[in-house]
């Protein structure tokens, strides 16, 4: 190894958010973490959320809305659209509608000054 390169590989006091301390080896004389294994859920089979920078409660506030509003979820509206469009596909094509009504007595596409009346 290349000397005066390297950082310093020191013991190190790690403390938890819990309070729980134990000791380690690292470039850094003390480090502090969130989680450790007397106070993880993994470890305690505690059922618990973990928040950072309020996640949760902010996602909690946004189903709360949700539920409180008479509007329905993007979901919810597509759903509808596709059984509507679905419920129309069963009943069949929709009936085509004549394209021009013709005056009585006159049949479509012959009238007055046609090839067809001239010869006639």
């Amino acid at each position: 190894m290349k000397a005066g390169i390297h950082p310093n590989y020191v013991e190190a006091t790690v403390t938890c958010a819990c309070g729980n301390t134990f000791v380690t080896r690292s470039t850094k004389p003390s480090l502090r973490t969130d989680l450790c294994n007397v106070c993880h859920p993994f470890y305690t089979g505690e059922q618990r959320i973990v928040d950072t920078a309020g996640q949760v409660e902010r996602f909690m506030r946004r189903v709360e809305a949700a539920a409180a509003s008479n509007r329905p979820s993007k979901r919810q509206t597509r759903m509808a659209a596709r059984a509507e469009r679905d419920a129309a596909n069963r009943r069949g094509p929709e009936p085509e509608v004549e394209e021009a009504a013709t005056p009585e007595g006159e049949v479509a596409g012959v009238g007055a000054g046609s090839p067809a009346d001239a010869s006639a």
